[in-house]
């Protein structure tokens, strides 16, 4: 990675961390990882707000799935990212140096088992025998997974299959699968002959909460403070311009256009999409329920229920070291 190398080079030289990194910064791009999900920061991200708020040359990648995003950052190719709380709770069981500086969104119905019309799916105790697609280690796979446990229902009892969102999309349109706990905007395409039968509000309910958060390499953000305040910041910013009034952002309105370009979806689903989350004010973040003490307390819930699903080896031994307030706290203090 040159960005280390040009690093490690001004600091024999004896230059600051900070400056080393403003000379790298410019000659190199910061790519930023997301996933494409019509949120109110695409918005803010066309709009180029968050190049002028941290001066970086941004690239924005995008990436199906949160273990994709894992990889990425481990190999230091990635240095901030949107990642789901599953494939972070795995990250950070991994060692992965990442340290979680705010809530991008709690998921709701934006993540949700649709099951398909004629498949004699009512309830949850019908999924027995089917055939569920899901993104194997992300949070609607965790989800779906309390969905199960909550109701007494092992996971060999029905065949759970592990497919990208396209791919579901794909199998769901030649009758492949019985059903998908997936988000948007594949969710919207499948409800089109499919009902929601669950999703991420009740399992949340049940004790098992997911939400997406801003990542960041641990290494890179101690030697971008300021800018990775103003990028908090800007973040923050961009959704209290749709909390401070979501009936304005329309169909046609130019909020909404600009998202549909950037993420592919339909204008007419992204109002609904965007109401599907839950978008927390940094001023509610900082406190004991969410980065205070919460996050770190759900990512260990969810790295234990990985662990004994099956899907990792080993636990952390402490899951608030994934998560940090610096940031958050100090652009509400500017």
């Amino acid at each position: 990675n040159s960005m280390k190398t040009t690093l490690a080079a001004f600091l024999v030289a004896g230059v600051t961390a900070s400056a080393a990194f403003v000379g790298a910064a410019q000659a190199e791009t910061v790519i930023i990882g997301h996933f494409g999900n019509p949120t109110p920061d695409q918005y803010a991200a066309a709009e180029k707000k968050f190049e002028s708020a941290t001066g970086w040359d941004i690239e924005w990648r995008k990436f199906a799935a949160g273990t994709d995003v894992i990889a990425a950052m481990a190999s230091g190719d990635v240095v901030l990212s949107d990642l789901g709380s599953s494939p972070l709770a795995i990250a950070a069981s991994q060692g992965v140096p990442i340290e979680m500086f705010m809530f991008a969104m709690v998921i709701g119905d934006a993540e949700s088992l649709i099951v398909r019309d004629g498949s004699g799916i009512e309830t949850i105790e019908d999924l027995k025998g089917k055939r569920i697609a899901v993104p194997v280690g992300s949070t609607a796979h965790f989800s779906l997974m309390g969905a199960l446990q909550n109701a007494g229902i092992g996971e060999r009892e029905l065949t759970i299959i592990s497919m990208p969102p396209d791919q579901i999309a794909a199998a769901w349109e030649q009758g492949a699968i019985d059903g998908g706990f997936i988000w948007q905007p594949v969710q919207a395409k499948i409800l089109q002959t499919g009902k929601r039968l669950i999703s991420a509000n009740q399992t949340a309910e049940w004790g098992f909460p997911t939400f997406d958060a801003w990542v960041v390499n641990k290494e890179f953000a101690a030697a971008n403070k300021d800018a990775m305040v103003a990028f908090t910041k800007a973040m923050d910013e961009a959704n209290e311009a749709y909390l401070k009034d979501p009936s304005a952002w329309t169909p046609d309105s130019a909020a909404v256009k600009a998202i549909a370009e950037r993420t592919g979806a339909e204008p007419g689903q992204v109002p609904e999409i965007i109401e599907g989350f839950t978008y927390l004010p940094l001023s509610e973040q900082v406190g004991e329920k969410w980065l205070g003490g919460g996050a770190a307390q759900a990512l260990k819930a969810t790295a234990e229920f990985l662990k004994e699903a099956g899907r990792i080896d080993q636990l952390a031994d402490d899951y608030s070291d994934y998560v940090t307030d610096e940031f958050a706290k100090a652009a509400l203090a500017e």
